[in-house]
């Protein structure tokens, strides 16, 4: 890869259990827009916001198990996500919503007016994996303190 084609940020690489990979293939490609890249009968890559994400076909694996409490709502321990920009999140809000996503958080914003504020959602594949997904005010309080 040359420097003119290197990504800002390296993309990152998260692979997750699945127990139907069509289902996956709705939900990460469909509904949430992802392009899907190379696949096989066990697994599928996804382009989730820039970084790759791979479903892996491992239904013992799956579901949501166990919450921690976070600014008075039960956010689910294992779960992974994207940080969008504001407009992306919204539009995305909205396409769930009317999807009829059953969200586990709601879409709202936090910590309004404050370094860091931002807005989040968390709602579950259909394997039982939670997605976070989240935008910043201010992209550059992302690790502020």
């Amino acid at each position: 890869m040359t420097a003119s084609t290197k990504p800002a940020m390296p993309p990152f690489h998260l692979a997750f259990p699945v127990h139907d990979l069509s289902a996956a293939r709705a939900f990460y490609g469909d509904l949430l827009g992802c392009p899907e890249g190379r696949s096989s009968p066990d697994w599928v890559d996804f382009n989730f916001y820039g970084h790759q994400i791979v479903a892996h076909l491992a239904p013992d694996e799956c579901g949501h198990r166990s919450a921690s409490p976070v600014d008075g709502h039960d956010v689910p321990v294992r779960h992974f996500g994207a940080v969008l920009s504001i407009p992306e999140w919204e539009a995305l809000a909205e396409k769930l919503k009317a999807a009829g996503t059953a969200f586990v958080i709601e879409p709202y914003t936090r910590f309004k007016g404050e370094v860091g504020e931002q807005s989040t959602m968390f709602f579950l594949d259909p394997s039982g994996n939670a997605v976070e997904l989240k935008a910043f005010a201010d992209m550059d309080s992302l690790f502020a303190k």
